[in-house]
């Protein structure tokens, strides 16, 4: 229950100023202003990847929301995104692996469903890859905020039910 409303806490609000800053953007803010610092991204991303480690969840999935509501441009949000689900990945590895050591259990990860989700995700972001530069920035971000706030909705509800 804890982890659904932390995540709902943090995709509602997430999805107002996305779909908010998409509609009706600052006047006369350079784009330069937007964006972070160099070390920012990295600094989130490393965060984010230990954060979407311990819950079980792709980094890149918070990250991407995050970052795009902060007014980034989409070619800019995607490779973020991408460092946050490997930072993910490096994390879970290396708990399984400390876990292993210090566990009296077995502990092992879900490796069929490992195998299973690894081709889905490749094949859907090779077809993001490729549908991305036909599509129109606005309908990307509102999608996002779309998303992000349904499924903050959907994890609140089950929450409170």
């Amino acid at each position: 229950m804890f982890f659904r409303l932390l995540i709902a806490a943090l995709l509602l609000p997430l999805r107002v100023r996305l779909c908010v800053r998409t509609l009706s953007p600052a006047r006369g803010r350079a784009v330069a202003e937007a964006e972070p610092s160099p070390v920012a991204p990295t600094a989130l991303a490393v965060a984010v990847g230990v954060v979407g480690g311990v819950y079980g969840i792709g980094g890149g999935s918070l990250l991407g929301p995050i970052l795009a509501a902060r007014g980034l441009p989409m070619t800019r949000v995607a490779p973020a995104a991408l460092a946050a689900t490997f930072a993910t990945c490096v994390v879970g590895a290396v708990v399984y692996a400390l876990l292993s050591l210090t566990s009296v259990g077995d502990v092992v990860p879900d490796r069929w469903l490992g195998l299973a989700c690894g081709p889905g995700g490749l094949v859907g972001g090779s077809i993001g890859t490729r549908l991305q530069p036909c599509l129109p920035e606005t309908g990307l971000r509102l999608l996002l905020g779309g998303l992000a706030a349904g499924l903050g909705t959907l994890y609140a509800v089950q929450a409170l039910a």
